[in-house]
């Protein structure tokens, strides 16, 4: 017997979940919507908790590190922009643009959407720093002293989001110019 294609199987499946009964579990508002009590949330630190409080830091880490390779590419790609369209212009036989400041307005625009991205990517990722690092993980974390607070993406960002800055004020300088 042939197979049924994926998107057969998957609305079969779907209609079978539908159809089911839904449980006093399943509704949408029940008590495990109301406030959370903090004495609930009691850290101990074993090994597993340490190891959860490694990847969430990690996870934290990589989330950062995202949001650099993307600002960097707008930022690159936008200053990329503004500056073959400004060569372009200076070749002979070329014709006068249309709209001689439009690649200079869409270089800038993308300059300074990866710089503003990767701004509240670091406002973000402070915040979730100093929560992780907060009293409550400190005996999860199983880390202490200079390892706290050496942070390779961290330092990478900041860097960038300082080169960036700079290269969207050197275009906004040059498109009053």
């Amino acid at each position: 017997m042939a197979q049924r294609p994926r998107a057969m199987r998957y609305a079969r499946c779907t209609e079978r979940a539908l159809a089911a009964p839904m449980t006093a579990n399943a509704t949408h508002h029940d008590e495990r919507d109301a406030a959370v009590d903090p004495a609930s949330l009691t850290v101990s630190p074993t090994a597993p908790t340490h190891f959860a409080w490694l990847r969430t830091r990690m996870a934290m880490e990589r989330t950062l590190l995202a949001w650099v390779r993307t600002s960097a590419a707008l930022v690159g790609f936008g200053f990329t922009v503004v500056q073959f369209f400004e060569r372009v212009g200076s070749f002979q036989g070329a014709h006068p643009a249309l709209l001689p400041h439009a690649p200079r307005v869409f270089g800038l625009a993308l300059m300074i959407v990866g710089t503003a991205g990767l701004a509240l990517a670091l406002v973000q990722h402070r915040a979730l720093r100093k929560h992780l690092w907060g009293p409550a993980f400190l005996p999860v974390a199983g880390v202490s002293g200079l390892d706290r607070h050496l942070n390779p993406p961290l330092f990478v960002s900041v860097a960038l989001l300082l080169a960036s800055i700079w290269a969207t004020a050197a275009v906004l300088v040059r498109l009053g110019t």
